[in-house]
């Protein structure tokens, strides 16, 4: 039988026989394997304490939602969560970060398409759709997925202190990035009437991220605010109209 030689705990030389290479080796497997599990069964606790937390916070807003409201709808005690995050903000930040970059690469890899494609043809339309649309899509394609972060990105939108702070965090490379498009396809245009420019789109924007059911009162059933074809199909070409006519140049007299 093969041998290999190696020192034993006391310093002395013991051969380790290909036996013991072969009983240690599943030893090795079983303890990956029961790793993994635990990282599994770990993301997974994780997964499910987010997933309820998005959806609390996005019907209740962030200071209308508790630790325990968390551990509640999750079915869990709430040393589980503290096992995972050190408070609310905590959970909340992992909220933002799981959601946040994905929209944020999206419409930053959407405009970066449309400028490599039209080069110093920038529209304003274009520019609109770049941005606007990436985000729409998602609401379209996966509603289940995106609907409850859409609303809370609407709450932080119009909230001074932590909801300007996660918009900053998150949403500042993004929006610079339409800036520089828009100042490309109107020069004219002064600086400071396309960021005001871009404050009411961003607004429009995130009233619509809210779906708040006003829209469906108000018109009688006729729309939605939970039809985001249609909001897709008329947003830019409004918002690109409005931006144009904000920076026509006022005619004296």
């Amino acid at each position: 039988m093969s041998a290999l030689t190696c020192l034993s705990p006391g310093g002395t030389v013991r051969a380790m026989t290909s036996i013991d290479q072969v009983t240690s080796a599943p030893n090795a497997t079983r303890r990956s394997r029961t790793g993994n599990h635990k990282a599994r069964a770990r993301e997974a606790s994780i997964e499910r304490i987010l997933d309820a937390a998005e959806q609390l916070f996005a019907e209740f807003g962030y200071h209308g939602v508790t630790l325990k409201d968390v551990a509640a709808r999750v079915g869990v005690s709430s040393t589980l969560l503290h096992y995972h995050f050190t408070g609310k903000e905590s959970i909340y930040e992992a909220v933002w970060a799981r959601k946040a970059p994905i929209s944020t690469r999206n419409r930053l890899e959407a405009m970066r398409r449309y400028a490599d494609a039209v080069g110093d043809n920038v529209t304003v339309e274009g520019a609109l759709h770049a941005w606007i649309d990436a985000d729409l899509n998602v609401q379209i394609e996966d509603p289940e997925r995106w609907s409850a972060f859409g609303k809370i990105a609407a709450q932080a939108n119009s909230a001074a202190g932590w909801g300007a702070e996660k918009m900053t965090k998150y949403f500042n490379p993004v929006v610079l990035a339409l800036i520089d498009l828009l100042k490309k396809a109107m020069p004219e245009c002064d600086e400071e009437t396309i960021f005001w420019g871009y404050h009411f789109v961003s607004g429009a924007m995130t009233h619509n991220m809210a779906r708040t059911g006003r829209l469906d009162e108000l018109s009688r059933g006729l729309c939605s605010s939970d039809d985001f074809v249609s909001i897709k199909r008329h947003m830019t070409t409004f918002m690109a109209a409005g931006l144009k006519a904000i920076c026509q140049p006022v005619n004296a007299g």
